[in-house]
């Protein structure tokens, strides 16, 4: 689809100003929202802050990682299918690019024995900001005592039964459970709902033809692109429920990374630029790292391509009916379980990588400051990360 000159224009600088943001928004979600209003509403005015935050308002209901879907939706909304495909590959690709190479980085120095210690701060710093993270999701969406009942009983399962094919099943309950006490919520006039069903069938068709072609030839690269597209259709809840997920499938269930390996990812995550799903970057190129650099970049970008595509197909499908969906008392009623099992399941993963630190001293502190320093200092988490990496090469 060729674009008009005038709006072809327009769409360059827009996608400049995805490209700036892509390049500075440090932190999670909440940060990309305020950058967001900040430059494409009140500086350039693409929409209005209403708009954004309706967007903002259906990418969390949506599987998906939450700032990227809200990049791609505006490109949907401002210049239709094309523009939210552009949209989606500008944002997504510094961090793609950074967190692939901080992999080939690692895997250099593992492979010419070269310590990693100096990371040794950097591993309890990244728990430290999954308790967090946790935290502070649970204090924005649970306000009751059947949200908190979910998340206690959603944390026990997911510790007790580590599996990936446990995160479904919690989210999955957590929604249909919550949505039984719909009563609770108020009546709005509903209008029909006009469902256009082709990127529910893309969005189908790319997983099966993955999974039977990962089966067909083998293939570790079809494989993680299957892995990475089923994580990315189930995560509900941002980069620090897409976590436990990667970590239980990748960490302990198919050993393709070690627990050290996996916590400078997450640290890495705090301190690369962009989405916080680039974790899934990164473990997939490490994931290839016995096929040398060439398969690192490979397993990059297969991780990257399988973990953001779910989510575009998601909005794609939703968007066009969103107004007269979330009208329904079942699906709002619906989310606070959804929101309650993903936070049980990111407790779980901090409960998980904190235990092993517990009877150290120098990780359990680092946690306990690190802690403290999110909570009463406020000081940006890049700058933390990179204070540690500091600390582990002077000490």
């Amino acid at each position: 689809m060729a674009f008009p000159p005038i709006r072809r224009f327009r769409y360059i600088i827009y996608l400049m100003d995805i490209l700036l943001l892509s390049l500075t928004a440090f932190g999670g979600p909440q940060v990309h929202l305020m950058m967001m209003i900040e430059r494409l509403v009140k500086k350039r005015r693409y929409i209005t802050e209403e708009e954004l935050l309706e967007l903002q308002a259906l990418c969390q209901v949506l599987p998906g990682p939450s700032s990227t879907q809200t990049v791609t939706a505006i490109g949907l909304k401002i210049g239709g299918q094309p523009l939210a495909y552009l949209s989606l590959i500008v944002w997504s690709i510094p961090a793609m690019f950074l967190m692939t190479a901080a992999a080939i980085g690692i895997h250099y120095l593992e492979r010419h024995s070269i310590s990693l210690s100096f990371t040794r701060f950097v591993g309890p710093m990244a728990v430290a900001f999954l308790m967090y993270g946790a935290y502070a999701i649970a204090r924005k969406v649970i306000h009751n005592a059947q949200g908190w009942t979910f998340l206690i009983i959603s944390t026990m399962l997911a510790y007790m039964y580590p599996s990936p094919y446990m995160t479904p099943v919690l989210i999955i309950s957590g929604g249909i459970a919550a949505s039984l006490n719909f009563k609770k919520h108020e009546k709005m006039e509903k209008g029909p709902i006009r469902i256009i069903w082709r990127p529910i069938i893309f969005w189908i068709s790319v997983l099966i033809a993955a999974a039977i072609i990962g089966k067909l030839t083998n293939s570790l690269p079809v494989r993680l692109f299957e892995n990475f597209y089923r994580n990315g259709s189930l995560v509900f809840g941002g980069g620090q429920v897409l976590i436990p997920l990667l970590y239980n499938e990748f960490v302990e269930f198919k050993h393709y990374l070690t627990d050290q390996e996996f916590l400078a990812g997450m640290a890495l995550t705090q301190v690369v630029p962009g989405p916080v799903f680039s974790i899934a970057t990164f473990v997939g190129s490490v994931s290839l790292q016995s096929h040398g650099w060439l398969g690192q970049i490979v397993g990059g970008f297969v991780a990257t391509a399988g973990i953001f595509l779910p989510g575009t197909f998601f909005i794609f499908f939703a968007y066009p009916f969103w107004d007269q969906l979330k009208k329904y008392r079942g699906i709002r009623a619906s989310l606070e379980g959804i929101h309650a099992a993903s936070c049980g399941l990111t407790i779980a993963a901090a409960i998980s990588l904190f235990q092993p630190m517990m009877n150290d001293i120098q990780p359990l502190l680092t946690v306990i400051i690190t802690l403290l320093l999110l909570t009463f200092a406020k000081i940006p988490s890049y700058v933390i990360i990179i204070a540690g990496l500091l600390l582990g090469l002077i000490f």
